[in-house]
C-alpha cells in the first residue's frame, strides 16, 4: 500500500441498495395512530424506523411498490428499517395533508438524492420537491438525471389522518444477547 494514499474502505465499493418507494394514508383517533395505520398500509409497520439524510448510494435501484400492504418489506418484528420518510397530518375537518418524495439518480453511478416534503396542497408539495431537488443538484454541480416524485394525500373526514411517503432502504436485525 502506498503510505501517501489513505486506505480504500471496502464499504465504499458497495454494490448499492434496492430501495422501494411506497405511499399510503391512514386514519386514527390520534395522529400517532393515524401514522401507525399509514405505516401498516405502506407495508413498513412493525419496524423501528431510522431516518436517513436522503443520499442514495452508488449502484442502487429505486422502484415504486404500488400496494405496500400487499408487498410488505420483509423483516422481523422490531427490526431496524433505514428509510427516508415524509409524513403530513390533517387534524381538522376539511384539511388535506400531502406528503411526498422527490429523487434524482446519476445514470452512470446509480447514486442519487432524495428530498422529502409535506404541504397542505398538491401544488405546494410539487413546488417544494422541485425547488429542493433543483437546489441540492445545483449545490453538487449537476450530473444527475430527471427529477421524479411520488406523493400521497389524506383528507380529514371524522378523525385525524396521515399521508406518508417512504423510501425503504434496508432492514437490519439486532445482535443476539450473549
Amino acid at each position: 500500500m502506498n503510505p501517501s494514499q489513505p486506505p480504500v474502505s471496502t464499504r465504499s465499493r458497495r454494490l448499492g441498495v434496492d430501495i422501494s418507494i411506497r405511499t399510503a394514508s391512514g386514519a386514527g383517533r390520534t395522529t400517532l395512530s393515524a401514522f401507525d395505520h399509514a405505516l401498516l398500509n405502506a407495508g413498513v409497520a412493525n419496524f423501528n424506523l431510522l431516518a436517513l439524510s436522503s443520499v442514495i448510494p452508488p449502484g442502487s435501484t429505486v422502484t415504486h411498490v404500488a400496494d405496500g400492504s400487499e408487498q410488505p418489506v420483509e423483516g422481523d418484528h422490531g427490526d431496524r428499517l433505514y428509510c427516508v420518510l415524509s409524513t403530513a397530518y390533517a387534524v381538522e375537518p376539511g384539511q388535506v395533508a400531502w406528503a411526498g418524495l422527490g429523487w434524482t439518480v446519476d445514470e452512470e453511478t446509480g447514486g442519487g438524492l432524495f428530498v422529502e416534503h409535506a404541504a397542505r396542497t398538491e401544488e405546494d408539495l410539487h413546488r417544494a420537491l422541485s425547488d429542493s431537488l433543483g437546489d441540492v443538484v445545483a449545490h453538487r454541480g449537476g450530473g444527475y438525471g430527471e427529477f421524479r416524485t411520488l406523493t400521497a394525500s389524506a383528507s380529514y373526514v371524522d378523525r385525524p389522518v396521515c399521508a406518508l411517503a417512504v423510501a425503504a432502504y434496508e432492514v437490519s436485525g439486532w445482535t443476539p444477547r450473549a
